[in-house]
């Protein structure tokens, strides 16, 4: 959680406080509702996780205070105290477009280009990895993700996806790499006042990618995997555009061979 995570703020764009303590909120409970984190797991430390998100440890502690107003978390004192989850949420449309709106268009873009390295890498290994003649559970998880119903369900679906893709490259700091994205992308990506994503569409390309992998092509998983990344980046930025009414993307050399 070096990078800041989607939805925070960046320089000069309102109080810089109030957009923190909200991003770091969200990214908690996104966590929470993708099962990064569970029900009655104990948060790490105050100075941990102050760390982790870049912050002053009294933002973290703001950020805590809404998350126990909202009875997510609660925080117990003695030997074996701490801050623990006691809910398990999911954030609204309202959160996530509030959230978006004070995310700038780099900052965007710097996401997605860490996603596409990511992703793309993973993907890669997974193909070369694999044993040969290998089946793996993707196809599962890309018919689970096609039959969810609600936008809670395909964010957790889609997210299991592509974990599986990481948990095959074989690299635990990939995995967890993935798993921080996805915990940031995921709830906007399927919120239906936001994105227009195609629950079709997003199988095609999951289908694509699992025959890659069980074939053992690394530079076409890759291919697919980045291509499936900028594809997903239109869709956010489309929708951020949208919210502050503007109409303008300009994408990138490389971009424009990626999009549909």
């Amino acid at each position: 959680m070096q990078q800041p995570p989607l939805g925070s703020p960046v320089a000069g764009e309102g109080d810089s406080a109030g957009p923190q303590v909200s991003g770091i909120a969200r990214r908690i409970v996104s966590a929470i509702s993708l099962g990064m984190l569970t029900v009655g797991e104990r948060l790490p430390t105050e100075a941990e996780l102050a760390s982790q998100f870049g912050v002053a440890v009294a933002t973290l502690r703001k950020a805590l205070a809404t998350l126990r107003d909202q009875g997510v978390v609660e925080t117990r004192r003695g030997r074996n105290g701490g801050t623990f989850i006691v809910a398990s949420p999911y954030p609204s449309p309202e959160l996530l477009q509030s959230s978006l709106k004070f995310t700038s268009l780099v900052a965007l873009r710097d996401f997605f280009d860490e996603q596409a390295a990511v992703s793309g890498m993973a993907a890669k290994l997974a193909a070369e990895r694999i044993a040969p003649h290998s089946r793996t559970r993707l196809a599962e998880f890309a018919f689970q993700a096609r039959e969810a119903r609600s936008a809670r369900d395909r964010s957790m679906a889609d997210s299991r996806f592509h974990f599986e893709v990481a948990v095959l490259s074989q690299s635990p700091r990939l995995l967890a790499s993935e798993r921080r994205l996805q915990s940031e992308l995921s709830p906007f990506l399927w919120c239906e006042e936001i994105c227009r994503a195609s629950v079709q569409t997003s199988f095609t390309d999951h289908l694509a990618l699992v025959m890659a992998v069980e074939q053992r092509q690394p530079e076409e998983a890759q291919r697919l995997a980045v291509a499936h990344v900028h594809s997903n980046m239109r869709l956010i930025i489309e929708g951020k555009l949208a919210l502050t009414g503007s109409d303008v993307i300009q994408l990138s050399p490389s971009e424009e061979k990626q999009a549909p």
